[in-house]
């Protein structure tokens, strides 16, 4: 049953980068006048569309040009930036690193508050403090991501100066040797920026299920027993209800790139959201597809490994 699971959970993820990559390419050729004109601009001459189509392959039929488009894919060629003048994998490769580093940091932040807040909220439910709670998730929750990270950049950049209010501070170096206190020092406010949000939804579902334990039966009989809050809390409310979070962060993980993007281009912070607003406003469209392949994969893969530790964590889930 184990291995059926594993391979129906792989054969979805498969199905989903294929439809992902088609989509893409289709997307493409989708522009107004196609990819030349939109990487020339409207106003280019035929001669010169014509010219760019025969470097690129797009002089071939459809289908050709959809078979070398694969046959790039799998070679790791992701095309040309005509308007940074560097191939798309190199280009997008710089930014990566920084984006995956903002994202796990932030998302370690979200989950750990998040089962904080939500085993208070579970403990204190129907209660004034749990209520309470809920009434701050429900506002933090519907604040623009753009709008927290400026009034965060106000505050702490500008009003106390505690943090930059921007970029990223890992250039500064002495001796050849990274300023590991100033790469993360300006990361804090982007960080927060996305993980604000994303404590409140997380929190709010964890609250969720941490209440329902508190409610099961075995968690009044361990207090029948005089078993102390604490350990209840810890050994068996917190084991239990955090085993769907696993899920709940996999499927939040798109939600994650969108706040990254907007975090990105508000703290400067340069990132994969930062190339693919750059990249959009510029009409880059070879970068532009890059990063909406790369992201849309990293969110499948988040996905099928959100799947698989909740199956691990759950045996229940191996016999679906």
């Amino acid at each position: 049953m184990m291995r059926r699971m594993i391979l129906n959970r792989l054969g979805t993820s498969v199905l989903s980068l294929f439809l992902l990559v088609t989509i893409v390419f289709f997307l493409i050729h989708a522009t107004p006048g196609g990819p030349a004109y939109s990487i020339l601009g409207m106003h280019a001459t035929p001669e010169a569309v014509a010219a760019l189509n025969k470097q690129m392959g797009l002089d071939h039929p459809l289908w050709q040009q959809y078979g070398i488009w694969w046959a790039h894919l799998f070679e790791g060629n992701l095309g040309y930036s005509f308007t940074q003048h560097a191939p798309v994998a190199t280009l997008t490769g710089s930014y990566l690193a920084n984006s995956i580093i903002l994202y796990v940091l932030a998302t370690v932040i979200a989950v750990l508050f998040s089962v904080l807040i939500g085993m208070f909220q579970g403990y204190w439910a129907e209660r004034t403090p749990g209520v309470l709670i809920g009434a701050g998730q429900i506002i933090v929750y519907s604040i623009p991501t753009f709008f927290i990270g400026v009034m965060l950049i106000l505050f702490f950049a500008i009003y106390v100066s505690w943090f930059p209010p921007g970029g990223i501070g890992g250039d500064q170096s002495a001796g050849g040797v990274l300023n590991i206190g100033s790469y993360f020092h300006h990361m804090v406010l982007p960080a927060i920026t996305i993980a604000l949000p994303l404590t409140a939804g997380l929190s709010r579902y964890f609250g969720h299920q941490a209440r329902s334990e508190y409610r099961l039966d075995y968690v009044r009989t361990a207090r029948a027993r005089g078993v102390p809050p604490l350990r209840i809390a810890v050994n068996h409310v917190l084991r239990n209800a955090i085993r769907p979070l696993v899920t709940v962060i996999g499927m939040m993980i798109p939600g994650i790139f969108v706040g990254g993007i907007l975090t990105e281009s508000v703290f400067n912070y340069p990132g994969l959201g930062w190339l693919l607003w750059r990249s959009a406003l510029e009409q880059d469209y070879p970068t532009l597809s890059a990063i909406v392949l790369l992201i849309g994969v990293l969110t499948i893969l988040g996905n099928l490994a959100a799947d698989l530790t909740n199956s691990i964590l759950d045996v229940r889930v191996r016999y679906e």
